[in-house]
């Protein structure tokens, strides 16, 4: 299917983080991409690489503060009781399924295969880094996902905490480092080219973070979880848009990649790769080949040859004002001006 699926006419090579590709399509993190079942299928219809949900910190030490409370529940009251508890050594954690699920699929794959990470402290995810570059991964893709809802902590002190932790990262490893950050940043462009400067080898754009709801029955919070539109592709596309050419590291566009149109926009905007997940969710694994056909139809009928011909020639790096374009074609569009700004 693989093969039937690339057209002679047009090629679909590109490289991220350093690895070579078959094309630029990824399956991002997502439950697609925790089964072994279903990484061979993304294989089959095309995909050029994977990257596997990520392992939260948070969630290896709850495991560990559990596992510690239940050792010594009714330990005192009688010496053999300490008999029926089981061997925390031969307990398999989180951590240890993750190790597994890496190894698994470089063994079942024969593309890249991207470990995530997201982590609390800087001794956490050095250790689990070097974990994840032990088992096998091709690259690591580091998740900054959280919330700075400390109304004591200052921009700038999320910010260099963030450089940080991705300094301490790079320095522990060998494999590329991606790092896939939001974009709630008052000042995104410098940030990303601190992350670069601090090791970063690519930039994933954007996280989604999580948007609880509210139940206005039980008066509680609870999780709303909403797969992604073409519509959201918007926000990366820009940023990618600003940042290609001006930062020495790989661009990712994730978040709205449905269809071959969204994978041509990003190309467009400057993206080495772009990255599915809700996409896969809604049609299955084999709507990579569909996007795929889509992509090179569009390609070869505009008379593109290759993927490098056509990467970032719609970048608004040469423009002073990258907001003028917005503004004028926002105006364009009140007014009923259909005529776009150059």
């Amino acid at each position: 299917m693989t093969g039937e699926s690339r057209a002679p006419l047009f090629d679909l090579t590109t490289t991220y983080l350093g690895l070579p590709l078959r094309s630029p399509l990824v399956a991002s993190s997502g439950p697609l991409t925790a089964r072994i079942d279903s990484l061979r299928a993304l294989e089959q219809a095309g995909i050029a690489a994977v990257v596997l949900p990520s392992l939260f910190e948070e969630q290896v030490e709850h495991e560990d503060i559990h596992a510690a409370g239940l050792g010594d529940v009714g330990a005192r009251s009688n010496p053999e009781a300490t008999s029926y508890f089981p061997d925390r050594e031969a307990h398999e954690s989180v951590v240890d399924r993750y190790v597994r699920h890496v190894e698994e699929a470089k063994k079942a794959l024969s593309i890249p295969v991207v470990a995530s990470l997201n982590g609390e402290t800087s001794g956490g995810w050095v250790r689990y880094a070097r974990l994840l570059e032990l088992a096998g991964a091709d690259a690591l893709e580091l998740n900054l996902y959280g919330i700075a809802a400390d109304i004591d902590l200052t921009g700038r002190e999320v910010e260099d905490e963030q450089i940080e932790l991705v300094a301490l990262v790079k320095a522990s490893l060998s494999i590329p480092l991606g790092v896939k950050i939001g974009p709630y940043y008052s000042a995104l462009g410098h940030q990303a080219a601190r992350l670069v400067d601090a090791g970063a080898d690519g930039l994933v754009l954007f996280n989604r973070f999580i948007q609880p709801d509210i139940d206005i029955k039980s008066r509680t919070a609870e999780p709303a979880l909403v797969l992604s539109s073409s519509a959201e592709l918007r926000l990366p596309l820009r940023w990618i848009a600003i940042l290609y050419g001006r930062l020495e590291a790989s661009l990712a566009v994730t978040t709205g990649v449905h269809t071959g149109s969204d994978v041509a926009r990003s190309l467009l905007a400057g993206a080495d790769v772009a990255m599915m997940t809700s996409a896969l969710l809604l049609n299955g694994p084999g709507h990579v080949a569909a996007v795929e056909r889509e992509l090179v139809t569009w390609a070869v009928e505009s008379g593109f040859d290759s993927v490098a011909q056509l990467r970032g020639i719609v970048s608004q790096r040469d423009v002073a004002d990258p907001s003028a374009i917005d503004r004028a074609n926002y105006m364009a569009a009140l007014t009923g001006i259909t005529r776009p700004f150059h």
